[in-house]
């Protein structure tokens, strides 16, 4: 964990103790993740049926289920997955018979496009709407973009999906309706709805932070300081203000790209863009486990991966925060 503060002389403290906590619970996060996956699949049934073929005798059947492992105890079979996730492992998909990495590999890049782009426009629309509504508080402005932003945290993702594809798709024709597109500018055209809809939630969530961190800042005392110096605003707000309601913000905002790739299944079922979330969707549909549990842990490890970046950023934005 963070503090803030310390004795004097805490400034040359090495952070290697706290990586190393901080890998160890990163560990435990993923070993939770797929664990939890791993055993609510486990009690939907035996694939084996689904797999096997419509000419197949008993014997075959039983022998199949032998060769998957699935004919094993639930713990076991998830002892088996640990130790070989381990080494890069994640098994064979049922469906496409190939190594789950490369499956899921094939699958990330649409996902991280459609994410990076919710999380950018996130981020592009609600740092400067929550900046222009905390200068002028309680004005028309500031009360119709936090309305706005009410609306954009209130709606349901694919009830907003599906309004932008039948107004901006069906009715208008400004959008292609679903698909990725083929080529840089087919794919940013293909790209426009679906981050949108992705991104609506965060944007509409990290305005309404932006405003309430900054509205908290501007009352401090060095704020004031500042502009009786007489510093031009901009550099009051951008240099003194803006930097000190950041810290707050890069939590939510760190964790934010997080939580788009978790979110990204029902965007890309929507808009059958073709990601893990789809991919992950009709892996369950099909009981393909490894699939389901190889995305999951490489969603998992990325989500901490970024937890962990977030927090060592800490120390970059406010040297009195210490690592203990």
């Amino acid at each position: 964990m963070t503090r803030i503060g310390g004795r004097e002389g805490d400034e040359g403290r090495p952070v290697l103790n706290y990586l190393i906590r901080r890998l160890l619970q990163s560990v435990l996060v993923v070993a939770g993740a797929t664990f939890i996956v791993f055993f609510v699949l486990y009690q939907t049934g035996d694939p084996t049926l689904l797999i096997a073929s419509t000419q197949a005798t008993t014997e075959d059947i039983a022998n199949l289920r032998h060769s998957l492992g699935f004919d094993r105890p639930w713990y076991e079979q998830y002892g088996r997955f640990v130790v070989h996730a381990a080494h890069g492992d994640f098994g064979e998909s049922l469906r496409f018979r190939q190594p789950v990495t490369r499956v899921v590999l094939e699958k990330l890049p649409a996902t991280l496009e459609l994410s990076i782009a919710a999380y950018a426009l996130a981020l592009a629309v609600a740092i400067p709407v929550g900046i222009i509504s905390a200068t002028r508080r309680n004005s028309l402005l500031d009360n119709v973009a936090m309305l706005v932003a009410m609306f954009g945290q209130s709606v349901p993702v694919f009830f907003l999906g599906i309004m932008l594809l039948w107004v901006f798709g069906g009715q208008l024709g400004w959008f292609p309706i679903v698909g990725r597109g083929d080529g840089f500018v087919d794919e940013l055209h293909h790209l426009v709805l679906p981050a949108i809809t992705l991104g609506t939630f965060s944007m509409a969530r990290n305005a309404r932070l932006v405003r309430s961190n900054l509205l908290e800042v501007l009352g401090q005392e060095f704020v004031r300081t500042a502009r009786a110096k007489g510093l031009r605003e901009y550099t009051v707000m951008i240099r003194h203000a803006l930097k000190n309601a950041m810290i707050p913000l890069v939590t939510i905002m760190g964790l934010e790209f997080g939580v788009l790739l978790g979110g990204a299944v029902v965007t890309e079922t929507v808009f059958a863009w073709p990601g893990v979330g789809q991919m992950v969707i009709r892996a369950i549909e099909q009981k393909d486990f490894p699939v389901v549990v190889g995305a999951v842990t490489m969603l998992s490890v990325i989500f901490v991966a970024l937890n962990l970046l977030v927090d060592l950023t800490y120390g970059f934005l406010d040297p009195r925060i210490r690592y203990g």
